[in-house]
C-alpha cells in the first residue's frame, strides 16, 4: 500500500515512516512545514503542488492549522485519510464531519489498541459503579501542545452521564467536588509517550483501570492498522472509528 504522511517530520511522522519500511509499506511522499528529508522518499512544505492519485491512503499526525490544506488534497480526488492529529475546534471538528461524507475518514485520538480496551473497560466500569467520583489523569512528554489530552477527552466522553460536568481547573472554585464533576488532571514532563488512568473513588474504595504507552511505535502500527481498514472500505465514505475497524 502507497502511504502519503502528514506531518512527516514529527516524532510520530518518524515513527510511521519507520513502520512502513518494516511492514512493506511505501511512503510515496512526505508533507511538513519544516520540510527536511530523512528518508527514501521526498518531503515537500505542502500539499500544493502535489497529486493525490500517488497515494491510497493519506495518514495525519500534523497539527490542527493544516487542516484545511489536508482537507483540500483529499476530498476533491476522495482519498482516505487517517486522522491521528489533536486539539481541534469545534469548527474543525464540524469540517470533518462534512468531509467525510464526501471520503472515508477514520479518526482516532488515540491509536493503541490498548487505550480502545481502557475505554471499553471505563465505560463498563461507569455503569456499574452508580455513585463513585470519576477523575482522569493523563501524563504526556513536555512538548505535547495540547491539554487535556485527546485521548483524556475521549475517555471522559465514554464514562460521561447526561448531567456530568467536565472539569479542568478547581483552583478557583474553593468549594466541595460537585458530586457530577469528572475532573481531568493534566501533566506534561520529560520523555513520557502517554499515561491514561481512569480512577473511581467510593466510600471505602477505589477502581483503578489504566494505560501506559512504553512506545510510540505502538502508535504508528496503529495507524498502519487503520489505513489497511480504510484501504478496504474506499468507497464508503464516513466518519470511522477504532470501534468500526474492530467490529469490520
Amino acid at each position: 500500500m502507497n502511504i502519503i504522511l502528514s506531518g512527516c517530520c514529527g516524532r510520530m511522522g518518524h515513527q510511521v515512516a519507520e513502520a512502513c519500511a518494516a511492514q512493506g509499506f511505501t511512503v510515496r511522499f512526505g508533507v511538513d512545514m519544516k520540510a527536511e528529508p530523512y528518508a527514501s522518499f521526498p518531503v515537500y512544505d505542502s500539499f500544493s503542488s502535489q497529486k493525490a492519485e500517488d497515494g491510497d491512503v493519506v495518514i495525519d499526525f500534523s497539527l490542527p492549522s493544516c487542516l484545511d490544506s489536508l482537507l483540500d488534497f483529499c476530498v476533491p480526488s476522495g482519498t482516505p485519510l487517517v486522522i491521528a492529529t489533536t486539539g481541534y475546534t469545534p469548527e474543525d471538528e464540524a469540517k470533518i464531519l462534512r468531509a467525510s461524507s464526501r471520503i472515508a475518514v477514520f479518526r482516532s485520538a488515540n491509536m493503541s489498541l490498548g487505550i480502545h480496551v481502557l475505554k471499553l473497560l471505563a465505560r463498563k466500569a461507569a455503569a456499574l459503579l452508580d455513585g463513585f467520583d470519576i477523575e482522569i489523569v493523563e501524563k504526556h512528554h513536555n512538548q505535547k501542545l495540547d491539554a487535556p489530552s485527546g485521548t483524556a477527552l475521549m475517555l471522559y466522553e465514554s464514562v460521561k452521564k447526561a448531567d456530568s460536568i467536565l472539569m479542568t481547573d478547581r483552583t478557583p472554585l474553593h468549594r466541595k467536588r460537585d458530586p457530577r464533576e469528572i475532573g481531568i488532571s493534566s501533566v506534561r514532563g520529560g520523555t513520557v509517550p502517554g499515561e491514561h488512568e481512569v480512577g473511581f473513588y467510593g466510600r471505602g474504595e477505589k477502581i483503578l483501570i489504566s494505560h501506559s504507552a512504553q512506545d510510540r511505535s505502538i502508535f504508528a502500527m496503529g495507524a498502519l492498522k487503520a489505513a489497511l481498514f480504510l484501504d478496504g472500505i474506499r468507497n464508503r465514505p464516513g466518519l470511522y472509528s477504532m470501534d468500526d475497524m474492530i467490529q469490520l
